[in-house]
């Protein structure tokens, strides 16, 4: 077991990132964000199919793989998709769940996430996902993942205070893990992300961001 994620709580029921110092979800409506910037970002739900792969850079709370479910779930997609994250500071399992209170939208997916997390190393197979969380430095385990991803979710704390998992090496690595045509998406437009997804070969939009954000970053595997 490598290191946790060390907390303090806004307003009683935003977690905040003690580590970077950043909340894990927009204090506005961080589902109605991720629905914006992951889902929308990468052209879904209306690319799934079965057998999609989705990676993700930051677990997090399980908040976008719980929208994911979500929207697969209300979308009519036939099989099962898979969903690979990279989390370096894993969440406590009672601080996930009070941090996923704040969305009932998702609520009955809650129990099932927490019970496959607390009973086995994974993968977890919950609902129609197959989830894996893969602990560590993600600049020394993704390249050593041998599956590719349909979709990524560049989710990891502000450029600015976890520089770490935004690095241009990284960026190609994202870029080695996607199957041709794949995408990836991110709340942040900053221009060395940008940089390092157009220069490990990805076609790099900025578009409009959600809440206060003005932009975010849409990016296509040339």
């Amino acid at each position: 077991m490598g290191q946790t994620a060390n907390l303090e709580w806004r307003d009683g029921k935003t977690p905040v990132s003690q580590r970077f110092d950043d909340p894990y979800f927009s204090i506005h409506d961080g589902l109605a964000e991720t629905r914006h910037v992951f889902l929308a970002g990468n052209d879904l739900p209306g690319r799934f199919r079965d057998g999609f792969a989705i990676a993700e850079l930051g677990f997090g709370t399980g908040l976008n793989f719980l929208v994911t479910l979500d929207a697969w779930a209300g979308s009519g997609a036939q099989g099962r998709f898979h969903f690979t994250s990279f989390e370096a500071f894993p969440m406590g399992l009672d601080d996930m769940r009070k941090a996923l209170a704040a969305f009932p939208a998702v609520s009955g997916w809650v129990d099932p996430l927490i019970t496959a997390l607390g009973t086995s190393v994974g993968p977890h197979d919950i609902g129609p996902a197959v989830l894996t969380i893969v602990e560590g430095d993600a600049r020394k385990t993704l390249p050593e993942w041998g599956g590719a991803a349909d979709a990524w979710y560049l989710d990891g704390f502000s450029p600015a205070k976890n520089p770490e998992l935004w690095g241009p090496d990284l960026m190609a690595q994202v870029a080695g893990h996607t199957h041709p045509g794949g995408t990836a998406a991110t709340y942040t437009a900053a221009g060395a992300v940008r940089r390092g997804l157009e220069d490990a070969g990805f076609e790099v939009t900025r578009v409009p961001g959600y809440g206060r954000k003005r932009h975010m970053t849409r990016a296509r595997l040339a």
